[in-house]
């Protein structure tokens, strides 16, 4: 695990994580599972793309999801996007976008690559930034929860507003390090296919964070992603 990865502007915020021993047994399993022959998506290189693709002071919106896609060549480290040429996409993406149809009408069914979000202000964050291969959450609970609490507490703590979307039960989690009175925190559940008919649907996510922003004199998210 490189910390030089990680652009500046978070490194600024996040550094000191890297000398603390959850981190350093984190590095030790890491380099445990490899040497097993596991597989560890994603790549290295991608483990802090959210961060890189959405600097610190950048950040308008937080949208938090659980952990990478666990089939090669899906995850890139951004929470539900998927590399561009992935067809068909996974089901909670396209319960998103079908969200996203019915709350602003707009049609994303052709991609599943969210980079254009990130780098209007959207950080796609999983809370858990590595998978092995075929084994969804296996890699809960060894560190990476703590790294990204202390993402949010960095954001928590800028004084600009920022919208938290948080998704299902582990992303609600993450709620209790942020300052409701300063933030806008939209909460509901997973868009998995196991629960987004209890309630995601319907839900307006997406007009409710630019509504958000725009209360905040903040520029909204243009969902709509390039067909080309």
């Amino acid at each position: 695990m490189n910390h030089i990865a990680l652009a500046p502007c978070w490194l600024a915020q996040l550094a000191h994580e890297f000398e603390q021993p959850y981190m350093q047994q984190l590095k030790a399993f890491l380099q445990a599972e490899k040497a097993a022959g596991k597989v560890i998506l994603p790549k290295g290189s991608n483990w802090f793309a959210a961060f890189n693709a959405t600097p610190f002071d950048e950040v308008k919106v937080v949208i938090l999801g659980q952990d990478p896609y666990p089939t090669p060549g899906h995850a890139h480290g951004l929470c539900f996007s998927v590399q561009p040429t992935v067809h068909p996409l996974p089901k909670s993406l396209l319960n998103i976008n079908k969200e996203l149809y019915s709350d602003c009408g707009v049609d994303n069914r052709h991609t599943g690559y969210l980079m254009p979000w990130a780098t209007q202000g959207v950080l796609l964050l999983n809370a858990v930034l590595t998978v092995e291969a075929g084994q969804a959450n296996s890699h809960q609970g060894k560190g990476w929860e703590q790294f990204t609490d202390a993402a949010i507490k960095a954001l928590n703590a800028r004084q600009a507003h920022i919208v938290f979307v948080l998704w299902g039960s582990y992303a609600q989690k993450k709620g209790a390090h942020i300052d409701s009175s300063k933030h806008t925190i939209i909460r509901n559940v997973h868009p998995s296919p196991l629960s987004a008919h209890r309630g995601f649907f319907g839900s307006k996510p997406f007009s409710q964070i630019n509504t958000a922003l725009s209360a905040h004199h903040q520029q909204p998210i243009d969902w709509q992603l390039p067909k080309d």
